[in-house]
């Protein structure tokens, strides 16, 4: 079983298989609901993602929601305005956006169980007329041409397979000057050391993601999906403190995790997430991603294939 020092590395493991990567997702969500309510989000925030630490945060539940305050005033999200929250977990920031900013937002997950827990947390806060949940995947939506003014991701780009999949997919969806926004890990170098590389591995065993993109990598689907004005900023000074705590977390616990797994208590899922937990961090120390906010601008609807 997998301890939290780390081993010489040898080989990055084999990557899971994308036809699989659907349901390894709604089950990793599904079997670890429970940690997340209990030790990272509450009622109030129902933020499955990290913090934004700055002068306005004294909590880390003031650093949950200052991330959707910092992402929001980076689009200049306006009253009114159709928002897309894609991978929008159990809807915290959707029922920020339409709290805090008058959006009328749609959320999308590939997890059944969260959209029924967002549909009855908008229900109990009076929202379902300005907020909406829906089954999707956020490269391939059901949704019409020129439907939305905003695209929101918040750490759930990281589990697409193809990230250029999304960027087109946002471009099909957003009006001329839609905006797209997204907080996201982001890989340092491709490729990085071996020790890197069994870092950054082993925390995507855990969390199932297949990669994650370099910023030239990002920047370059932008460009070709036709937004311009992109801008990537490294904020991992704000969000390391939220980062570390969920490492501290994990490893100060990692016996305990260690004696649930052995006894069945804890499924192979919720271990693997105890040493996902871990491994985000000491690849983060190792320089090996940073955690980085990315937005753009769609002037202008690219032709479609074939058009004049």
């Amino acid at each position: 079983m997998t301890a939290p020092d780390v081993a010489d590395p040898d080989e990055a493991p084999e990557k899971q298989p994308a036809g699989s990567l659907t349901e390894a997702i709604v089950r990793y969500y599904d079997q670890t609901w429970l940690d997340y309510r209990m030790l990272w989000l509450n009622r109030d925030n129902l933020a499955v993602h990290f913090g934004y630490t700055d002068e306005r945060t004294r909590s880390h539940t003031d650093a949950l929601k200052n991330m959707n305050r910092v992402l929001a005033d980076r689009v200049q999200v306006q009253p009114g305005e159709r928002v897309l929250d894609a991978g929008c977990g159990v809807g915290g920031s959707s029922l920020w956006l339409a709290t805090e900013r008058g959006a009328r937002v749609v959320g999308i997950t590939v997890a059944p169980r969260q959209v029924a827990m967002a549909r009855g947390h908008a229900v109990r806060r009076g929202l379902s007329d300005r907020v909406s949940f829906e089954v999707a995947d956020f490269t391939a939506t059901p949704f019409p041409d020129a439907s939305f003014d905003v695209v929101w991701a918040v750490e759930s780009l990281c589990h697409a397979p193809r990230k250029a999949a999304f960027y087109q997919e946002a471009a099909r969806l957003l009006r001329p000057g839609g905006r797209v926004v997204i907080s996201e890990y982001i890989r340092a170098a491709r490729p990085l050391d071996p020790t890197g590389e069994r870092l950054l591995h082993e925390w995507f065993d855990g969390w199932p993601m297949l990669d994650l993109d370099t910023p030239a990598e990002h920047l370059a689907h932008l460009a070709a999906a036709g937004f311009t004005d992109a801008r990537l900023d490294d904020v991992t000074v704000h969000t390391r403190p939220s980062l570390r705590r969920l490492y501290r977390m994990a490893y100060w616990t990692y016996p305990l995790a260690v004696l649930g797994r052995v006894t069945g208590i804890r499924s192979e899922i919720q271990h693997g997430n105890v040493i996902a937990s871990i491994r985000q961090y000491q690849a983060l120390r190792h320089g090996a991603w940073f955690y980085g906010i990315l937005s753009a601008t769609l002037h202008r609807r690219r032709p479609q294939f074939g058009s004049e």
